[in-house]
């Protein structure tokens, strides 16, 4: 019985020996799945210059606007241009019904008359000065009326340009509208609202770029002449307006436009569009950036500037010459230890 006892005990030092020759971990056996660190291509990156680009849309506007109207209603005699007409300034454009200018001549002819009359029994000591005076003050204001009603009743146009509108035909009686339209097109403009951190960067007749939908292949060169002195408080920008030659007149108001402003160029760090982030559920951007001394990434918040080819510029967040993650990066959390692959 003693011998069966010893020989069962050792059957079973044998089963459980054999047992421990299993993978488990602790026994000096490495579950691999569970310790295995995430693996990530890095890439160095430093600052360069970077060209500073404002990219804007607008619609191009005429430079100038005039509506040809009347101060009193009167008829239209008439309309001595149409739409699409180009008309020079100070050229007649309408002629109104004259009929009280005459009446307002001869009232003028007549006051004249009295007031010379009155200035003569004056001089020969046969008149007041209180005579003299009242006629002058009523012949000053037939003259202002009678100049009224001239200008009143043929209308010039104060600026070179183009008829854009006509609202009456002649015989219509004027109202409320303008007569017609005419548009300065020579040159055109473009106005477009710029960040306020470009304030102290734009000047009058710096140079820009305009391209339209219209012309896709071409672009054409404007200028700065007007910047608002204020800036928006709700938007943080402020208003500056283009002007375009437009000598062939193939810009036209309403045309859609670009416009690129160069504010010259800045020493940035330029990454690869791989290692940038998007945080889900919201518009900011990250990079995550390896740590060398502990082999460990962080997740830095990043703010981008232009998109340059297959990389963008970055504004704050990278420091130049920090090596970036271009790969592997749905593993990572912030503060992982990591693995480099091999190259």
């Amino acid at each position: 019985m003693r011998l069966h006892n010893i020989i069962t005990s050792i059957l079973i030092a044998a089963a459980l020996t054999a047992c421990s020759g299993k993978e488990t971990p602790g026994n000096g056996q490495v579950n691999k799945n569970e310790d295995q660190l995430p693996t990530v291509e890095v890439l160095e990156v430093r600052s360069t210059s970077v060209p500073q680009i404002g990219e804007y849309t607008a619609t191009v506007e005429a430079f100038k606007t005039n509506n040809i109207s009347t101060s009193t209603p009167n008829r239209i005699k008439q309309i001595l241009v149409d739409v699409g007409a180009h008309v020079a300034a100070g050229q007649k454009v309408v002629v109104l019904d004259d009929v009280n200018i005459e009446q307002l001549k001869v009232r003028l002819d007549n006051t004249e008359r009295d007031y010379d009359r009155a200035v003569e029994l004056l001089n020969i000591g046969g008149g007041t000065r209180q005579a003299v005076d009242q006629l002058k003050t009523e012949l000053d204001a037939a003259r202002r009326q009678y100049a009224n009603m001239v200008e009143n009743t043929i209308l010039t146009s104060p600026i070179a340009g183009v008829v854009t509108a006509r609202n009456y035909d002649p015989g219509d009686m004027t109202g409320q509208l303008p007569i017609l339209t005419i548009e300065q097109v020579q040159p055109v403009k473009v106005i477009v609202n710029v960040s306020e951190s470009e304030f102290s960067k734009v000047h009058n007749g710096m140079e820009v770029d305009v391209t339209t939908d219209v012309y896709p292949d071409r672009s054409f060169k404007g200028k700065v002449y007007l910047i608002h002195p204020t800036i928006d408080a709700a938007t943080r920008t402020f208003t500056v307006e283009i002007t375009l030659p437009n000598t062939d007149s193939d810009i036209v108001p309403g045309m859609f436009a670009r416009v690129t402003i160069s504010f010259g160029e800045a020493d940035h760090v330029v990454v690869p569009d791989r290692a940038v982030v998007k945080q889900p559920g919201s518009g900011n951007r990250y990079v995550y950036v390896y740590h060398p001394d502990d082999r460990t990434v962080s997740y830095n918040l990043v703010q981008l500037g232009r998109r340059i080819d297959n990389s963008y510029e970055v504004l704050s967040g990278v420091d130049n010459g920090a090596q970036v993650v271009i790969a592997g990066q749905s593993r990572l959390t912030n503060g992982a230890k990591v693995e480099l692959a091999e190259k």
